[in-house]
């Protein structure tokens, strides 16, 4: 059984950031709404370089997911986006062939292939790939203790394991990690999350269940229905929402805010759910 979807319910979603600039720098970001086919995005970016507004070029990624480019002076980088969603009817698209096998391999911070013998241990029996990926889920929340700032920018999946503790980051990379030692694909996907507490960039994972993704967060810290997707890839090295490519640039603040229509739905993070 599925949770029932949002279709043609509108969120607000945004964020405000601030760097401080050292050098003359390039900078980009992944904080726009990724689109959807049939779905309404009303949004507007802002990015101000020391009173000067800057022009940014867009980055069309995965899964409708945008990154935006820009070249700043030192100085002070503000920048603003804001959007109302109104999602679209339909299902997901099938999983292609080309994001079965990416969402195979091993990557940065989800290396499943160090994580093989416990995942083929602990589920690699279980017949069904809904059945191995409830469980990893289950064992991961049950396992992994939420600490804000318990994890650093190289923690993966196999010091998320040995420490039992972390962030949503965390818990995604090693649901992921074990999903796919289990040859279940799995990919990681940054969203907006109405109702999480404390407001941030959130993380969850979508892993393959007979041929569609569906999405999976073992912090259960957001209801899943009210998530919209930002950013998709292999893990946070393709999600990450500041990288700075050229120069000296640091975050000095961020504000976030997501808010569902409505009220929240409920969700009991077992029925099966998709990610628009």
């Amino acid at each position: 059984m599925s949770l029932p979807d949002r279709d043609g319910q509108a969120s607000r979603v945004g964020c405000t950031l601030a760097l401080d600039v050292a050098t003359p720098a390039t900078v980009v970001i992944q904080i726009a709404v990724a689109r959807r086919h049939g779905a309404t995005i009303s949004e507007r970016l802002e990015i101000v370089n020391n009173t000067v507004p800057m022009p940014a070029q867009e980055l069309v990624g995965a899964v409708g997911g945008r990154q935006h480019l820009f070249h700043v002076q030192p100085g002070t980088v503000t920048v603003g986006y804001e959007a109302t969603v109104a999602a679209g009817a339909g299902t997901p698209a099938p999983v292609t062939d080309e994001e079965r096998v990416e969402a195979l391999r091993p990557s940065r911070y989800c290396p499943s292939d160090r994580l093989a013998g416990l995942a083929q241990s602990h589920f690699g029996e279980l017949p069904t790939a809904l059945e191995r990926v409830r469980a990893i889920h289950d064992y991961v929340w049950r396992h992994v203790g939420y600490v804000s700032e318990s994890s650093g920018p190289t923690t993966d999946a196999v010091d998320t394991l040995m420490s039992a503790r972390g962030v949503c980051r965390d818990f995604a990379h090693l649901v992921a990690a074990l999903c796919r030692a289990v040859d279940v694909p799995a990919r990681i996907a940054s969203v907006y999350a109405p109702g999480l507490d404390p407001m941030d960039f959130h993380a969850v994972v979508e892993a393959e269940i007979d041929g569609r993704w569906q999405v999976w967060d073992a912090t259960r810290l957001a209801p899943r229905p009210a998530l919209v997707r930002i950013a998709t890839g292999r893990d946070a090295a393709d999600t990450a929402f500041t990288t700075v490519t050229g120069g000296r640039a640091e975050l000095r603040s961020l504000e976030i805010n997501a808010v569902a229509a409505g009220e929240l739905p409920l969700d009991d993070h077992v029925r099966l759910a998709a990610l628009g």
